[in-house]
């Protein structure tokens, strides 16, 4: 809005004496500037907003008047504290603030269209799935099976669009690896495996952050940290030059997706304000569906969505502990007739608890460790 109010402005002064006066509005073209401006936009809206939002939940009565699986499963809280009646879908905050402050600063393109219709979607099935849990009062929601099915079907829905247009074609057509400079595989094989890889990284993203979301402010500040990674990479991927330099695939309008990434660390430290422990507000399936899906629809349109997997290792970690634990324990029920576990419990988080970790210090490692595999990720644009 911002960015087509400035050029309205510049060009109904053209050649006339506000023009001088106008043209520090040029300084709205600037990809940096929006970005900078989105961040600290979200950021200070969240803050505003938070303490109202928190207020509204609690008259409305969506919290979470049930113990989550950890406290069920004998994890001791620190304090004591229980989660038991702290406010949930604190996502929704997310989204809306992120949503104004990209519509604010943002140009709208394809991309933009894109990841916006994604988030809605992700947290509107994530809305359903926490209010669900609040009118019952239970920590199990929608179906597994049917969040699933959402997941795959809007996924593959995004893949067919990528491919309709040549613009957006290769996206799903060619594979790109880390640490290579050329795609991997192109034409058919390409589109088979590139569509996979697409569905993987929206699916599989929005559920990772979803299991990592157990702890105050783990999956929050996690997914902040990921989102440096691709604020770095998005405005590479969309400046010509600067792909070129790094031998990284140019994608032409991908650098809107920058001001997009800004809000969202504006608006996930603004939210982390409220979520770090001892929580004031939880985000619930509402925001960590929404944000993980987004994570995963970036990488794909900057068309590196295998990058994913290193800059959100520990989402990919998290992921892996439950389904590590799942299958584990079916198989040896069905072998030895009792079943068994590798982890304590899982996520993995709440393996370190059962370990007798304070929460706060679990938390505070798992950043360490989210440092250090962005560093990792973005040694990629370098390492070819």
């Amino acid at each position: 809005m911002l960015y087509y109010m400035a050029q309205w402005l510049q060009q109904a002064a053209e050649g006339t004496e506000w023009e001088s006066a106008l043209s520090p509005l040029r300084i709205f073209r600037y990809i940096t500037f929006r970005g900078a401006g989105a961040a600290a936009t979200a950021l200070l809206l969240s803050l505003w907003l938070g303490p109202r939002f928190i207020a509204w939940l609690k008259k409305v009565n969506f919290r979470q008047e049930y113990q989550d699986k950890a406290e069920a499963g004998g994890v001791k809280r620190e304090m004591p504290y229980s989660k038991k009646g702290v406010p949930t879908m604190g996502g929704l905050m997310i989204v809306l603030v992120m949503d104004f402050t990209t519509l604010l600063w943002a140009q709208w393109n394809t991309f933009i269209q894109l990841v916006l219709l994604s988030m809605l979607v992700m947290c509107g099935l994530g809305f359903y799935d926490d209010f669900a849990k609040v009118n019952r009062q239970e920590s199990s929601g929608v179906q597994a099976r049917v969040k699933l099915l959402v997941q795959i079907i809007f996924s593959g829905l995004v893949a067919f669009y990528l491919w309709l247009s040549p613009a957006t074609r290769p996206l799903v057509t060619e594979v790109m690896v880390p640490f290579y400079k050329y795609p991997v595989l192109i034409g058919g094989a390409g589109l088979a495996v590139g569509v996979l890889l697409t569905m993987l990284a929206i699916v599989g993203s929005s559920n990772a952050v979803n299991l990592t979301d157990g702890l105050d402010g783990l999956a929050i500040g996690c997914t902040v940290i990921v989102s440096f990674v691709f604020l770095v990479m998005t405005y590479i991927a969309g400046n010509k030059i600067f792909a070129a330099h790094l031998q990284v695939p140019y994608v032409a309008g991908a650098g809107e997706l920058t001001v997009f990434v800004a809000a969202m660390i504006g608006g996930g430290l603004g939210f982390l304000w409220f979520n770090c422990f001892p929580a004031q507000v939880f985000m619930g399936d509402t925001g960590s569906l929404a944000l993980g899906g987004m994570l995963g629809m970036i990488a794909v349109l900057i068309h590196q969505p295998l990058v994913l997997v290193i800059a959100g290792g520990l989402f990919v970690a998290e992921a892996a502990s439950v389904m590590i634990q799942t299958g584990w324990f079916k198989y040896t029920r069905k072998r030895y007739g009792e079943g068994r576990r590798v982890f304590l419990m899982a996520p993995l988080h709440h393996h370190f608890e059962k370990l007798g970790w304070p929460e706060s210090r679990v938390v505070t490692r798992f950043y360490i460790l989210c440092v250090l595999f962005a560093v990792l990720a973005l040694s990629t644009l370098k390492i070819r």
